[in-house]
């Protein structure tokens, strides 16, 4: 499905939403759901429901609320669920270990392919069933195992030297952990995961629990 518009991050993350309840409903043995229902579990509106799915197409039938199974094949396909991901990950640390280790990923259709690393230590050693691979090798191994996907979850410093292999490999989506945004040529998808900046988002949000004290004190 072909969308010339741009959808708002936001969009796309209450679709991701949306299809987690269509299968928790799935699972309760369900068989429609209404958009009020889907509001009501998704702390959103039912409008603001019904306006994410018209920017797809016509789901739904009025009266009737949609049929669930059927909803979460057509959002499965919407955010390319309905097909598997070959995924790299460059970085053999903490949050690299995390990732592989962490099942989510291949259940909903990514599978990592390869890992790669610039320690000697850590080069060589094995990582859920793969060989971790000297960051040198990624565009040969990126192109023999048709990487799509790369997850970077590298020290700052490493970033330009890592990004240029990528660039290289045709790479075009980024999941990117380093605390800097990067800097990619049109056609290439990136999406940041910065850990800091989301704990302040919930320390901000925890603090307007004294909204009014912090205002009446900035004036």
């Amino acid at each position: 499905m072909s969308i010339s518009r741009k959808i708002s991050e936001s969009a796309v993350h209450r679709l991701s939403l949306y299809l987690r309840i269509l299968e928790d409903l799935e699972r309760e043995g369900r068989d429609t759901v209404s958009s009020e229902e889907l509001s009501g579990r998704s702390a959103t509106t039912a409008a603001q429901v019904r306006k994410d799915l018209s920017l797809f197409g016509s789901f739904g039938k009025r009266g009737l609320g949609y049929e669930v199974a059927e909803l979460a094949v057509q959002l499965k396909k919407i955010l390319g669920l309905d097909r598997r991901w070959r995924v790299a990950l460059v970085g053999a640390g903490r949050i690299g270990s995390a990732l592989v280790e962490y099942g989510g990923f291949g259940e909903r259709g990514y599978d990592v392919v390869a890992i790669f690393d610039s320690d000697a230590s850590k080069v060589g050693g094995a990582w859920g069933g793969l060989r971790v691979r000297d960051i040198s090798e990624f565009e040969a191994v990126a192109d023999e195992e048709s990487v799509e996907i790369v997850i970077l979850a590298i020290p700052v410093e490493a970033v330009p030297s890592v990004m240029e292999h990528v660039k290289n490999a045709g790479v075009r989506g980024i999941l990117n952990f380093a605390p800097t945004k990067l800097k990619v040529t049109a056609g290439v998808a990136v999406k940041d995961v910065n850990r800091v900046m989301e704990l302040e988002a919930l320390s901000f949000a925890l603090s307007q629990e004294n909204g009014e004290a912090w205002a009446q004190t900035a004036l």
